[in-house]
């Protein structure tokens, strides 16, 4: 049986359709008909702007962001998509804090509707640090499908970590 990290979480069901598709060297294809796009978001100044985008439509009243970057260093392996950081620091007199976004860079070649939903799940800690109801609640308030998303977004880092012969036929890999 063939384990699937990103999906550990899930119910079996769902795991075993994801291994037939992969038996079946089928789920590239299925990624690539679900999600044909790729986004135009390559810069750190082209996501900074993305991310305040969508927070002014969500999060008005959420503290600000000093910085929206990609960042080549975070490990997917230990479930950072992304990243956020809330820094203190003491200058003078007055306690300034800075609030950072990082997204792993290899997001930079996923569908639009990947980078939205980890932009949406970061923008979510300004609010909420834990991820808890009100978390989650926070993310389908501002992306309806987040859940489905999310999920589909750990089948496609299941299928860029199948052998090359799998994933090269659809064009969606780095190769």
């Amino acid at each position: 049986m063939i384990p699937l990290k990103y999906l550990q979480a899930y119910p079996a069901t769902l795991q075993d359709k994801v291994r037939e598709l992969i038996a079946q060297e089928r789920l590239g294809e299925h990624l690539a008909k679900r999600y044909p796009q790729r986004h135009a978001v390559q810069s750190d100044k082209a996501l900074y702007a993305y991310t305040m985008d969508l927070k002014q439509q969500h999060l008005r009243n959420a503290p600000g962001i000093d910085k929206v970057l990609y960042d080549s260093k975070l490990d997917v392996v230990r479930n950072a998509l992304g990243l956020h950081t809330a820094i203190s620091r003491v200058q003078g007199g007055k306690l300034k804090a800075k609030k950072e976004i990082r997204v792993a860079t290899l997001f930079k070649a996923a569908a639009p509707e990947f980078l939205q939903m980890i932009v949406v799940h970061e923008l979510a800690h300004l609010k909420e640090q834990d991820h808890n109801k009100a978390f989650y609640q926070l993310c389908q308030h501002m992306l309806p499908d987040y859940h489905q998303l999310e999920f589909d977004l750990r089948v496609y880092l299941t299928w860029r970590e199948l052998p090359s012969t799998t994933n090269a036929t659809t064009g969606n890999g780095d190769e």
